[in-house]
């Protein structure tokens, strides 16, 4: 197990480079396919019927196409559309689908599309190819540090009932171990490719991060515990699906954007 894993994790870790580094529309074509896999997953935890979820998938293209053809000034009108359209279906075909249904239908689309497009969307801002690596050190940086810090000295239960294994000390680690990695990252770029990043700015945005990414970790485990799964899929081998290895990206991404716009100015 630990060998697939692992094995399974480096072909992740060389795709996400060269996937992430490239950018362009083939990033943005990737997020959207991950999207839609992350969507399925969803849906299949809740059990939300194909009729239903197929709503879903074309309000996730929908929104992809719109990035792609830079329109994203109808993201309001195409939500506004899905909105009617999955309340259609809902009223149409009742009663074989439930409200909690439909609601998970809407609501995946904003946690998982949505979401998880602001890697491409951050990748596309000034210094992108920089910033955007600042995702990934504060949410599997901080999950990584997290862990090393509660093993050693956790002791007070962070959330007991969710997930017994994580400690406030952990997740305190793990934000000041995404803060170093960020400043660790400022001057690495500073150095070996002549970038202006501040050093400061990095590290609150990378703590900030990995305070964020924590919440989206929980979350995601919180959902499949009240669905009684263990993984969302099986994509990954020894890491289960997109949700499960993408759960606190999902939550960083837009943080990160929105701080790095924010500090767009001194970086």
């Amino acid at each position: 197990m630990f060998k697939t894993r692992l094995l399974s994790g480096i072909v992740l870790v060389v795709t996400l480079i060269g996937t992430v580094g490239y950018g362009g529309y083939l990033l943005l074509f990737v997020l959207a396919v991950l999207s839609l896999i992350g969507l399925k997953e969803l849906y299949r935890a809740v059990h939300v019927g194909e009729s239903l979820g197929v709503v879903g998938y074309l309000a996730a293209a929908g929104y992809y196409l719109l990035i792609f053809i830079r329109r994203t000034e109808y993201m309001i009108p195409l939500t506004v559309l899905f909105l009617v359209i999955v309340m259609g279906v809902y009223v149409f075909t009742f009663p074989s689908f439930r409200a909690e249904q439909v609601m998970t239908v809407f609501f995946g689309f904003f946690y998982v599309s949505v979401m998880l497009s602001y890697v491409y969307q951050t990748r596309e801002l000034s210094d992108g190819n920089i910033i955007v690596w600042l995702i990934f050190l504060s949410s599997w940086g901080c999950d990584t540090c997290a862990y090393c810090v509660g093993v050693l000295i956790g002791k007070h239960k962070m959330a007991p009932k969710l997930s017994p294994k994580k400690s406030v000390e952990g997740g305190i680690g793990g934000i000041g171990g995404a803060a170093l990695l960020g400043t660790i990252f400022a001057f690495a770029m500073n150095h070996f490719a002549g970038a202006a990043a501040n050093p400061f700015h990095y590290a609150v945005i990378c703590g900030i991060g990995g305070a964020i990414s924590q919440v989206g970790d929980l979350a995601a485990s919180a959902i499949k515990r009240n669905h009684d799964i263990k993984d969302y899929g099986k994509l990954i081998p020894g890491h289960g699906g997109v949700l499960d290895r993408f759960d606190s990206v999902i939550f960083t991404a837009p943080i990160i954007f929105y701080l790095a716009s924010f500090l767009s100015g001194s970086m």
